[in-house]
């Protein structure tokens, strides 16, 4: 067995694509078996000495008391940095929220919102961010950048802000307002490029080449997905409590500590998010920690279905599509980690759902209203898939569901005003109240 690095127990990275592997550091981003562009990337899987972690580190994982550390730092035994690498901006131990009225409008008996808009830049991506900057500084970098339509780069530029970590964001000249105000607010240079998503990619990636800088983008830098895996290992952790009514180190005898759900639904742009989820609860089932891995089920708009018809169509690499969908954060033209979207729905028994932008839209107002959770339309998207299961029989209504919001609908305020509506405009009087409410 591969020894660890003497301070994480990182052991290499394998290629998805043709198997080969890379002790920690010989390989960066992307295996030479593919070149730097396009989606079909030779995408690498970092790998830990599991047994190590299985026999040493179980105790100081699962087991949290009071005033003990519930960031992704927690997990610093399955990531690939050294814990005080990361940035002092916690990041994680975002709520699972029970929603039994969003599980009673969905048909089914036990339904759970992973609210990951309450992470500091009100995304999931925060978990990725945490690992670049760890990374960056572990490697001598003085910049640190990546393409975005606005998550990823929000996320990178608050963690980076909190580092003292200068940070250049590429973003497509249309990305939402309120999401590129948050990268000038933490002073990241943005550069607004003419084109897509992709274009902004393409570019990013050039410039890091070109320029020494440390490359964040998703999909083309393997440990992003690292970061993302930590969702899973919290929802197993606090499903087990919400479950038991008891912390998680109160569980005795044979018991595997951790429980996982039966199915997780996630929305699904360039791929790498749901790759994360998956490896979390693989990981965690692979360390004798839970019982089984979840299915796995990947939403996305039929604006941007380019994973899903590869699915579909039984493809390993997707044919590009013409982005068309209202959720930003889940448009793109050209996946660039479909490799392990497709791995993580396939290997777990899950399926791909296409719903439309109008149902994305829609389920804005349920999440919030029956659940208590404003979601982006990228994070409605989840709950919108998971009507979708319903109505296909995927999902069993005595089954336990998580849907993850992976971002706040205060990124995107005008899709939430679109599908709530304008305020009444009354004069002041009790008359009006009255009349207005019929009271």
């Amino acid at each position: 067995m591969s020894q660890p690095n003497a301070r994480t127990f990182l052991t290499g990275l394998r290629c998805l694509r043709c198997g080969g592997t890379y002790v920690p550091g010989e390989l960066e981003y992307v295996c030479p078996c593919r070149p730097n562009t396009g989606s079909d990337l030779g995408h690498l899987d970092a790998e830990y000495d599991y047994e190590a972690i299985g026999s040493t580190r179980k105790d100081a994982l699962w087991a949290v008391e009071d005033g003990a550390i519930r960031s992704i730092e927690r997990w610093w035994p399955l990531l690939p940095v050294q814990a005080e690498s990361l940035p002092p901006l916690p990041v994680g131990d975002t709520p699972l929220l029970r929603a039994d009225r969003l599980a009673d409008a969905v048909g089914i008996e036990e339904l759970y919102v992973k609210d990951d808009g309450r992470n500091p830049s009100a995304s999931l991506k925060d978990r990725a961010s945490a690992i670049a900057l760890a990374k960056a500084r572990e490697t001598d970098r003085e910049v640190v950048a990546t393409a975005s339509t606005g998550n990823a780069a929000a996320a990178l530029a608050a963690l980076g802000a909190s580092a003292g970590q200068a940070t250049v964001i590429f973003v497509p000249r249309t990305a939402p307002k309120a999401k590129v105000a948050q990268l000038l607010v933490y002073g990241s240079r943005v550069l607004a490029v003419y084109g897509t998503y992709d274009d902004a990619f393409d570019l990013c990636v050039e410039a890091c080449e070109a320029f020494g800088w440390y490359c964040r983008n998703t999909g083309y830098n393997p440990y992003m997905t690292e970061g993302k895996k930590t969702v899973s290992f919290e929802i197993a952790a606090q499903l087990t409590e919400a479950r038991s009514g008891k912390r998680s180190e109160d569980r005795g005898g044979n018991i595997p500590p951790f429980e996982a759900p039966d199915a997780v639904f996630v929305s699904v742009g360039d791929g790498s998010i749901i790759g994360g989820v998956y490896k979390g609860f693989r990981e965690l089932h692979r360390l004798g920690w839970t019982e089984g891995v979840p299915r796995i089920y990947g939403v996305q708009s039929a604006g941007s279905a380019a994973i899903h018809n590869a699915w579909r169509d039984g493809l390993d690499v997707p044919l590009p599509v013409e982005s068309t969908t209202a959720a930003d954060s889940i448009g793109v033209n050209a996946p660039r980690d479909a490799v392990k979207a497709l791995r993580a729905v396939r290997e777990s028994d899950g399926a791909f759902v296409l719903v439309e932008d109008k149902a994305i839209l829609q389920a804005i107002l349920p999440l919030a209203r029956l659940g208590g959770v404003f979601g982006e339309p990228a994070g409605a998207a989840a709950l919108a898939g998971l009507f979708e299961a319903r109505r296909q029989g995927l999902v069993q209504a005595d089954e336990t569901v998580v849907a993850i919001n992976t971002g706040s609908g205060l990124k995107d305020v005008p899709a939430a005003t679109g599908v709530a509506g304008e305020p009444i405009v009354i004069p002041p009087t009790l008359e009006a109240v009255a009349e207005t409410l019929k009271i």
